[in-house]
């Protein structure tokens, strides 16, 4: 009798283990996200930089099989400086990582991308470029498509950072966004974000950034009005455990290239 019972727990513990596996290999990867950010000066870098994303950059990364790309250019502009916003989203680790050395043995893309690839050292097509590695969050693992009706010049994009005083607390800003909900409210006030990340190496941190779009700047305050007020946001927000979890918002408006996949 004990070994019949003993081979049962055997047997459940294998079907347990199976359907766990089984769960585990239909479940979303976390994609990871590579935010290029170009700094520029003249009109003639940011004519060039056009040229070299929308003909060489963009089509080498989709024949690479990523499908989606997105380019920003920032609503604010400095007179003295413009910057141009690249989202390239990876859906592993290794395609993060290796991407970059395989564009340099497509032909197409080395010969397309010939004006930047080649830049002299005195006339570069950026002043600099800042690069951010982010890992998407467990209830968004993955970017999306906004669905929208404006035409793209009109869309407002909104890209905001949230750092932390402590790492600690920036798990727990992630933690609130998770399993607190905030990414559920955004989802039902259709906010339409394009991805939720934390930030795994930047100029900033510890922190976390998101972008959410609207199809122009008064929609966008119907939104964030909306969500201001929610119920469900006011008791998020007045939870204790959740108290000083960020430090410093950043909020950076952006729209959409013509060519741009998101």
């Amino acid at each position: 009798m004990k070994s019949k019972t003993h081979l049962l727990k055997i047997v459940s513990l294998i079907v347990l283990l199976s359907v766990t596996a089984i769960a585990k290999a239909f479940e979303s990867p976390r994609y990871y996200y590579q935010l290029k950010i170009y700094h520029l000066k003249t009109k003639a870098q940011e004519d060039k930089l056009d040229h070299y994303l929308k003909d060489a950059y963009l089509p080498a990364l989709h024949r690479e099989n990523i499908s989606r790309v997105g380019v920003f250019r920032s609503m604010d502009q400095d007179t003295t400086e413009k910057r141009v916003y690249v989202l390239i989203p990876y859906n592993s680790w290794d395609k993060l990582e290796n991407t970059d050395t395989k564009l340099l043995n497509d032909k197409q893309y080395v010969a397309d991308g010939k004006e930047y690839i080649d830049a002299a050292y005195n006339d570069a097509l950026y002043t600099r470029v800042e690069i951010i590695v982010l890992k998407a969050f467990p209830k968004w693992p993955s970017p999306t498509v906004p669905q929208l009706s404006a035409n793209k010049p009109d869309r407002v994009y909104e890209l905001r950072s949230y750092e932390s005083p402590t790492e600690k607390l920036n798990v727990n800003k992630v933690k609130m966004f998770n399993d607190g909900g905030e990414t559920v409210l955004f989802n039902r006030l259709k906010f339409n974000a394009v991805f939720y990340a934390e930030v795994l190496s930047g100029s900033h941190m510890p922190n976390l950034m998101y972008m959410t779009t609207f199809n122009s700047k008064e929609d966008r305050e119907k939104h964030w009005d909306a969500f201001s007020n929610d119920p469900e946001w006011k008791t998020l927000v007045a939870k204790p455990e959740y108290a000083h979890n960020v430090s410093k918002a950043d909020i950076i408006f952006l729209h959409p290239s013509e060519y741009s996949d998101f």
